[in-house]
């Protein structure tokens, strides 16, 4: 069997991604099957025309409704892949569904749901609700994360239950991220959170300790170490740093922040008045950018449109916050109150810079295009 390059057949796909995007539906899932994932598996290291190692339509039992494909390593199936065709919703819940039922009935632990463009990879075992399942999502035209995602899916990898070390660390790391977000967030903190600052702080009351927490702004990071696959939550045996906590007020000019703080840039009135067209006709955004913003430690992706709005889930939205909005609707619940629900999405979505080539957040764009052509028109959406 010929072993070919990961990252050069994701360029590949890529590239025909480019062709296959303006009639999405026209490629249907044989030729997206044909064209876009059996190239990826065959790069991942497993021999496709081999059925002890790649099972096509595979059926554990007769009467079972087939999975495209099934990877197996001794003749066991370590890993299933749902093809759909491209631009298929993978969103739709049954997708997923029914190979992760499947899959924890074949004592299967890994699934991947991918439409060519997309590849979800869910583990099936997870003792969480079906939506926290998932793992990692990426697309192909991310090429530097699909490569670091899909190259756990390799034979190698899965033999050596690379994934699985990782899927630990994730985990836990999803939790204590869960916590310590909730726990800062809403108009009032936890309780204990002020209970231990109270002890640690004497000389502070609890009301000053409380309303100083509401005041403060925390982020919670979990970096991947040099060289491993970026995960949304951290690995194991990557402990995670202090978070960075600051505050509203600015750092006047010529001072130092506070030791453990980080002052946090302000936003000029000169920033606010760009708009995302403003960014787009500058050349830092393209349109049709793919966009990403993590919550509660999964990768959500959206796309951007030539007119500024913005593509998530099948639904077209107005402004940035609107769509990242949406994101935590769909994570909370629609009952969720505004003050979890509320979301800058100049700060929650991130994609390519088109001008330096960086994955930044649009804030950040935002603040390069004022730098460059001096600001635009119009009001923030902010």
């Amino acid at each position: 069997m010929k072993v070919f390059d990961l990252r050069d057949v994701v360029k590949q796909c890529a590239e025909r991604l480019e062709r296959f995007q303006r009639n999405p539906h026209r490629l249907g899932e044989q030729n997206t099957k044909a064209s876009l994932i059996s190239p990826i598996i065959e790069a991942l290291g497993w021999d496709l025309r081999d059925p002890d190692e790649v099972s096509h339509e595979y059926r554990r039992r007769s009467t079972d409704n087939p999975v495209d494909y099934a990877l197996l390593l001794l003749r066991t199936p370590k890993l299933f892949i749902e093809a759909k065709g491209l631009g298929e919703n993978l969103d739709v819940p049954r997708w997923a569904n029914q190979t992760i039922a499947y899959a924890t009935a074949a004592g299967v632990e890994w699934v991947a749901l991918t439409d060519g463009m997309q590849w979800r990879i869910y583990n099936a075992h997870a003792p969480v609700p079906i939506e926290q399942k998932l793992f990692r999502a990426v697309r192909i035209d991310d090429p530097e994360r699909a490569v670091e995602l899909l190259s756990l899916l390799s034979k190698d990898n899965m033999r050596d239950n690379r994934i699985d070390d990782l899927w630990k660390g994730f985990f836990v790391d999803r939790q204590v991220h869960g916590e310590l977000t909730s726990m800062f967030s809403g108009t009032e903190p936890a309780p204990e959170l002020v209970a231990m600052l109270d002890r640690r702080l004497p000389r502070l009351t609890a009301d000053e300790i409380r309303t100083s927490l509401v005041r403060a702004r925390a982020t919670f990071d979990f970096p991947t170490p040099v060289g491993q696959p970026v995960l949304p939550a951290g690995t194991e045996g990557n402990p995670p740093p202090r978070p960075t906590i600051t505050t509203p007020s600015a750092v006047p000019s010529g001072d130092k922040p506070a030791a453990g703080r980080r002052a946090r840039p302000m936003v000029t009135s000169r920033e606010r008045l760009i708009k995302v067209a403003d960014m787009i006709a500058a050349g830092r955004l393209r349109p049709e950018a793919a966009l990403h913003g993590d919550y509660r430690g999964i990768t959500y992706h959206g796309e951007l449109l030539a007119d500024g709005q913005v593509r998530y889930n099948g639904q077209i939205h107005s402004t940035l916050s609107a769509a990242g909005r949406a994101v935590k609707v769909q994570a909370l619940g629609v009952d969720a109150p505004e003050s979890k629900i509320s979301t800058d999405g100049f700060s929650f979505w991130h994609t390519t810079d088109a001008v330096s080539g960086d994955v930044v957040s649009i804030k950040e764009i935002r603040r390069r295009t004022a730098r460059d052509v001096g600001g635009g028109h119009g009001p923030s959406d902010v």
